[in-house]
C-alpha cells in the first residue's frame, strides 16, 4: 500500500530508459505518419546543408578578376529554389507531426482519465484532485510538446551535427579535427547538464502540483475560510508553497543561465579558430567564408539543444509523474469470469463481513445478516458505527478482507461491477451536481431517455412540485454544484436521476438529513413510492424516517447488537430505545 501511495504522489523514481521506453511506446501507434516525418526531415537537413556550398561558390567567383555574372545568378536563383522546396518540406514536416501528436495526446489523455474512474474510492481519498489535475493537463501538454516537436528537433539537431561536420571534414579536414576538442567540451558540458537539470525539473514539477493541489482544495473550501476568518493563514499556506516553486524555478533559471552563457564563449572561440586556421592552412576565401557558415550550422544546433533538453526534461519528469498514476492497480477490479447479470430480484446477505480501511483497524467485526427482496432495511447507529460502509461495500467501493456478500446467492466479487452499479440507485446525503441543465443532471446525457421518462420520473419523486415554477423548466441551467438550488431541491433531483435508470436496489445514505420541513414532507411520499421499486437499505439518524422499515439493523462499534422491526425494538428496550428515547422524549 505504501508503494501505490508513493506512485499516486509521483514520488517513484522510474529508471531513464524505462521512462523513454514507455514514452516511444505511443508513437507506435502513429509510426507511418511519424517515418514519413523522418524522411521530410532527413531532406530537409540535406538542402540546409547543401546551401553554404553556393555561397561558396558564390564568393570564390566574386573574388577573381574575371566574374562570371551569369554563373552567379544561375546559382542564386538553384539557391533560391532549393530554400524554398526546403520550406515546403518543414511545412508538411510539421503539419504531420501536429496531427500525430494531438492524436496521441488525444488517447492519452483518454488513458489517464479512464484509470482514474477505475481507482477505488479508498486510492482517490488518498490522492488530491489538484494534483490528478495536474496529470492529467499540465503535464500531458509537456509530453504534446515531446511528440509535436521536440523529439524531432533533437533528430534534426543531431542529424545536422553529423551531415554538416562530414561537408566541414571535406572542406578542410585539419580543421575540422581541430574542431573535435571543442565538439567533445560542448557535449562533456550538455551532458553533464542534462543530469543536472532533470533532478531540478523533478522538484520543480512536485512543487507544482503541490500549489495546484493547494488551490483546488482551498478554492472549493474559500467558503469555510471566510467564515472562520482565515485568510490570513491561508495566504501564509499559499506564499510558503509559492516561495518553494519560486526556488525551484530560480534553479532552473540559474541552471540555463550558466549553460546558454559558456556554449555562446566556446561558439565565438570556435570562430576565431575557425579565421586564424583558415589562413593559416592557406583556404580559399570561399572555403573560410563556407567553413564559418558550415561553423554556424554545427554550434545552432548544439544551442537548440538546451532548449530542447529543457523541453525534454519537462516532459521526461512528466511522462514519470504520468507513468506513476498509471502504474497504480486499482483496488477493486473484475474477475476474468466476472458474471453479466441483466436483473436482480434484490436478496442482500452478508456472511461474516469483517472490514477495515487501514490495517487492522476493523470497521465492521464478524457482519452477516439477510435482506429479503423489496424488503426496506434500515441501519441505525452511532457515527462510525459502520452504517455508510456497509452500504459501499455492497456497491464494491472497497473490498472486504474477510467474509461474503452475496447478491441473490452470488458472491459480488464474481459480478461485473459495470453490472453491479447498474442495478443499484444510491441517494447520499450530500448530493453532487454537475454544471450544466437539469435535464442533463437527470439523464446524465444518455439520450436515450425519452421526455415522457424524465417527466414521469419528475413527477414520481415529486420534483416537478419545483421544476415547472422555474422559468426554463428542465433545462432550467445549474451553476457549480447546484448552488442556486436548495438542498432539498437537490436531493429530489437526485431522487429523480436515480428512478430514471430504472434500480432493482435503492440506496439511501442519510437522504432526508439537513433539508426543510415542507421539502420532508416531499421526500417521505417518493420514497413511499420508491420502495416499491426494489429492495431498499436506508441509514438515517432520524427514527421517524424508518419507522415503517421491514428491518432495523443497531449497529455499534462495527458490530450488530439488535436487529428487528420498530415495534419490536422498542419491546427490547435495548440500544435502539435509547435513541428513540432521545429524539421524541425531550
Amino acid at each position: 500500500m505504501n508503494d501505490e501511495l508513493e506512485k499516486l504522489k509521483g514520488d517513484v523514481k522510474l529508471p531513464l530508459g524505462v521512462i523513454i521506453r514507455r514514452t516511444l511506446h505511443y508513437i507506435s501507434s502513429e509510426k507511418g505518419g511519424f517515418i514519413l516525418s523522418l524522411l521530410l526531415l532527413l531532406l530537409n537537413v540535406v538542402l540546409d546543408s547543401i546551401s553554404p556550398l553556393f555561397t561558396s561558390k558564390i564568393t570564390d567567383e566574386l573574388v577573381k578578376d574575371n566574374i562570371n555574372i551569369r554563373l552567379i545568378l544561375n546559382l542564386a536563383i538553384l539557391s533560391f529554389v532549393i530554400m524554398c522546396i526546403n520550406q515546403f518540406f518543414l511545412y508538411t514536416e510539421s503539419m504531420i507531426l501536429q496531427n500525430c501528436g494531438q492524436r496521441i495526446i488525444y488517447r492519452l489523455r483518454r488513458e489517464i482519465f479512464e484509470h482514474i474512474e477505475n481507482m477505488s474510492l479508498n486510492q482517490f481519498n488518498e490522492m488530491p484532485v489538484g494534483s490528478l489535475v495536474t496529470r492529467v493537463t499540465s503535464y500531458t501538454a509537456s509530453m504534446s510538446d515531446l511528440f509535436t516537436g521536440v523529439l524531432v528537433r533533437i533528430l534534426r539537431d543531431m542529424t545536422t551535427l553529423v551531415g554538416v561536420y562530414v561537408i566541414m571534414f571535406f572542406i578542410s579536414p585539419s580543421l575540422s579535427f581541430a574542431m573535435l576538442g571543442v565538439v567533445a567540451l560542448v557535449f562533456f558540458i550538455s551532458y553533464f547538464f542534462s543530469k543536472t537539470v532533470r533532478e531540478i525539473f523533478r522538484k520543480e514539477r512536485a512543487c507544482i502540483s503541490d500549489v495546484n493541489t493547494f488551490l483546488s482544495e482551498n478554492l472549493a473550501g474559500m467558503k469555510l475560510t471566510q467564515v472562520f476568518n482565515q485568510e490570513g493563514t491561508k495566504e501564509e499556506q499559499f506564499n510558503e508553497k509559492n516561495e518553494a516553486l519560486r526556488k525551484q524555478r530560480f534553479n532552473v533559471i540559474k541552471a540555463f543561465g550558466v549553460y546558454r552563457p559558456l556554449i555562446s564563449f566556446i561558439y565565438n572561440c570556435s570562430i576565431a579558430l575557425c579565421f586564424a586556421g583558415g589562413v593559416v592552412l592557406h583556404l580559399s576565401a570561399g572555403e573560410i567564408v563556407a567553413f564559418y557558415m558550415y561553423l554556424s550550422k554545427f554550434f545552432h544546433p548544439i544551442q537548440n539543444l538546451a532548449d530542447q533538453l529543457n523541453a525534454l526534461q519537462k516532459a521526461l519528469t512528466a511522462s514519470e509523474r504520468i507513468f506513476n498514476l498509471l502504474d497504480v492497480k486499482p483496488d477493486v477490479i473484475d474477475r476474468e469470469d466476472a458474471l453479466e447479470i441483466d436483473h436482480f430480484e434484490g436478496k442482500i446477505e452478508f456472511k461474516n463481513v469483517w472490514f477495515a480501511y487501514t490495517d487492522e483497524n476493523w470497521i465492521l467485526k464478524d457482519v452477516s445478516f439477510v435482506i429479503e427482496p423489496k424488503q426496506t432495511c434500515a441501519f441505525v447507529g452511532a457515527t462510525g458505527a459502520g452504517k455508510t460502509t456497509i452500504l459501499s461495500l455492497i456497491v464494491r467501493n472497497y473490498e472486504v478482507q474477510k467474509g461474503e456478500i452475496l447478491i441473490d446467492g452470488i458472491n459480488i466479487n464474481d459480478i461485473r461491477i459495470s453490472c453491479l452499479r447498474k442495478a443499484i440507485g444510491q441517494m447520499l446525503q450530500d448530493v453532487f451536481l454537475f454544471s450544466g441543465t437539469i435535464r442533463d443532471n437527470i439523464t446524465l446525457h444518455d439520450d436515450a431517455f425519452t421526455e415522457d421518462e424524465i417527466h414521469e420520473a419528475c413527477v414520481y419523486v415529486n420534483a416537478d412540485s419545483f421544476i415547472d415554477r422555474l422559468p426554463k423548466g428542465i433545462d432550467e441551467e445549474i451553476i457549480e454544484k447546484g448552488e442556486n438550488l436548495s438542498q432539498g431541491q437537490r436531493q429530489l433531483l437526485s431522487f429523480a436521476r436515480t428512478v430514471i435508470h430504472k434500480p432493482q436496489i435503492l440506496i439511501l445514505d442519510e437522504a432526508t438529513a439537513n433539508i426543510d420541513t415542507e421539502t420532508e414532507v416531499l421526500i417521505q411520499q417518493s420514497l413511499e413510492k420508491m420502495k416499491s421499486i426494489g429492495t431498499m437499505l436506508v441509514v438515517a439518524h432520524r427514527l421517524s424516517t424508518i419507522q415503517h422499515a421491514d428491518q432495523i439493523i443497531v449497529l455499534q462499534n462495527g458490530e450488530i447488537v439488535e436487529r428487528g422491526n420498530h415495534q419490536q425494538l422498542l419491546k427490547n428496550r435495548g440500544y435502539y430505545y435509547k435513541l428513540y428515547q432521545l429524539q421524541f422524549d425531550n
